[in-house]
């Protein structure tokens, strides 16, 4: 029996990814598909690319119209999400693409998005590292499962899975901060870095900010240049980088955050770098990162000496990781590349659904990219 489908924002670049992965998942059975602006035209016409579904028209974003499906897949800005998904039905599988659910900070949330705050949901970056003491919890508490042998999912693999198994509110991860927490975590959590003193500078395709009409987007703007945005501590995923990590295992944690725009429709490679521990060597930040990612399908770390290319990740629901140390700074220096619309966006989406409903967790994804 197929599982029922509605997707809102189904207009937008993350809603169209969303479909776009749907639509070669085996399961799930996509019924409804909702906008704001767009509803009453056909799907196809504001995404054309879509040719298998063209029989779907766009209805208005309602609780109403995306009740009664068993997932429910949400791309919508932030702040549009909660007052949706607070009248949905308890047994409905909720999945955020926004950021509206993945704070567990109220007062980060207030500071860095405003308005109001619906609390944290199980966080959907299935390979993010988990520490021991971690005792941090979302306002929801049975959205959030202790971790152990005896998790009704499986053996606990001291990663986020574990927590997604069952459940029924999911909130997937920004894309920037995808890049970053899959490339550093690792040596947070093995103890092999400092955590107080991190940099990131991130180059970045236009569609991470979504089909808005805005002069810095237009093509005219961006080819043959690349600019920075959101410089200084500004940028909205600081918080969640910062969250991630002390989930990993960081004590504290202070990171400088720099976004580049630049002329590629989609991607993110995302360098960021942080201090060695006293006595640790190259041989040890190898281990940290080979430890946490040798039996992960979507994260890869390449050999030594490799860098990823964004171009290798395009349409695919993977991270790719370079790594190195640079002995005359003292400093760890990771290279991580994803499509920010899959592995950031919608990919993470539908593989933490898979998890929560107890499917095949690779069910539906690829982690092969399109070239040239």
């Amino acid at each position: 029996m197929s599982i029922s489908v509605a997707v809102a924002g189904a207009s937008g670049y993350a809603g169209g990814e969303v479909l776009r992965l749907l639509s070669a998942h085996p399961e799930f059975d996509v019924r409804t598909v909702t906008a704001f602006r767009s509803a009453g035209e056909r799907l196809i016409d504001v995404q054309p690319h879509l040719r298998s579904f063209a029989h779907l028209r766009l209805s208005e974003t309602t609780s109403a119209t995306l009740a009664g499906h068993d997932v429910v897949f949400l791309a919508l800005p932030h702040g549009e999400s909660g007052a949706i998904t607070a009248d949905l039905p308890d047994e409905t599988v909720v999945v955020d693409c926004g950021a509206d659910h993945r704070l567990t900070d109220r007062a980060a949330w207030d500071r860095f998005y405003g308005g109001d705050y619906f609390g944290a949901w199980t966080y959907g970056l299935p390979e993010l590292l988990r520490a021991a003491s971690v005792t941090d919890r979302p306002a929801q508490p049975d959205e959030w499962r202790d971790t152990g042998a005896d998790h009704p999912g499986g053996a606990d693999d001291g990663k986020q899975r574990a927590l997604l198994r069952g459940t029924k509110r999911i909130a997937v991860p920004g894309c920037n901060v995808t890049a970053v927490t899959l490339g550093i975590a690792p040596g947070v959590h093995a103890g092999v870095v400092e955590s107080d003193d991190l940099v990131a500078v991130l180059s970045v395709g236009p569609s991470g900010a979504g089909k808005k009409l805005a002069p810095s987007y237009l093509a005219a703007e961006i080819m043959g240049s690349a600019s920075a945005y959101a410089v200084g501590g500004t940028h909205r995923h600081i918080p969640e980088i910062q969250q991630n990590l002390r989930v990993a295992g960081a004590s504290s944690v202070r990171v400088s955050f720099t976004p580049v725009l630049v002329p590629m429709a989609r991607g993110i490679l995302a360098t960021t770098t942080a201090r060695l521990a006293p006595g640790v060597g190259a041989h040890d930040v190898r281990w940290a990162w080979e430890q946490a990612y040798a039996d992960e399908p979507f994260v890869h770390l390449l050999p030594a000496g490799q860098m990823p290319r964004v171009a290798d990740t395009i349409g695919a629901n993977t991270a790719l990781i370079g790594l190195a140390v640079d002995e005359s700074a003292g400093r760890v220096v990771t290279v991580t590349a994803l499509d920010n619309l899959v592995k950031g966006t919608a990919g993470a989406a539908i593989q933490s659904a898979n998890i929560a409903l107890g499917l095949p967790e690779a069910l539906g994804l690829s982690v092969n990219g399109v070239a040239p």
